[in-house]
């Protein structure tokens, strides 16, 4: 593998970093009532309002409906998903280190299998968290009505309407895979020609 295969294999591990500290998922409320909407930053680490009090605010809501709260101290994810970023980072810079196309596969690999675990997680946790209702000290029950935000795009419930993107940090995570799928498409074709 080339100088710069390497190079550009140790910026794509880099990358990694960026979701460390920037939020992977950005979720926003919007309701006549909250003009300027509320809204949650989904960290490798921890869950915060967007705004100071966006954090209480939806929790105090989601007491009216029955929701549990969101609580990040009692979300066992955000205790080890920073140790497997991390760890997705060093393999990566390893592997760059080494330069071993095939190490670069299996990097990718585990790059791939780990992002599928953790959207699968995350649709999970809110569906949990949409579905699981506390129907006995729920002041607005609506019968079959349940309260799962989306993973991506728009979503009306009730009168908000909720919207989730993907943060910067896993925009640069996504950035970070496909550059390194780059260097390995890019490696197999000089191997192929050599």
């Amino acid at each position: 593998m080339s100088t710069r295969a390497r190079l550009l294999l140790a910026v794509a591990a880099l990358l990694g970093l960026v979701a460390l500290v920037s939020p992977l998922w950005e979720v926003r409320l919007g309701a006549p009532q909250y003009p300027e909407g509320l809204g949650l930053r989904i960290y490798a680490h921890t869950v915060t309002g967007i705004k100071e009090h966006d954090l209480d605010n939806i929790n105090g809501l989601n007491h009216y409906i029955g929701m549990q709260p969101i609580t990040p101290s009692a979300i066992p994810e955000l205790v080890y998903m920073p140790w497997l970023i991390g760890a997705l980072v060093l393999a990566g810079l390893g592997v760059a280190a080494r330069g071993s196309r095939r190490g670069v596969l299996l990097w990718l690999a585990a790059f791939a299998l780990l992002g599928a675990v953790g959207l699968w997680d995350f649709w999970r946790w809110e569906y949990d968290y949409g579905h699981n209702l506390d129907m006995e000290h729920a002041i607005i029950i609506v019968p079959g009505m349940s309260y799962q935000p989306p993973i991506i795009g728009s979503k009306q419930l009730l009168n908000f309407t909720a919207t989730a993107w993907p943060g910067l940090g896993a925009i640069a995570l996504g950035v970070s895979f496909l550059l390194a799928a780059g260097v390995w498409v890019g490696t197999r074709r000089r191997v192929e020609a050599a």
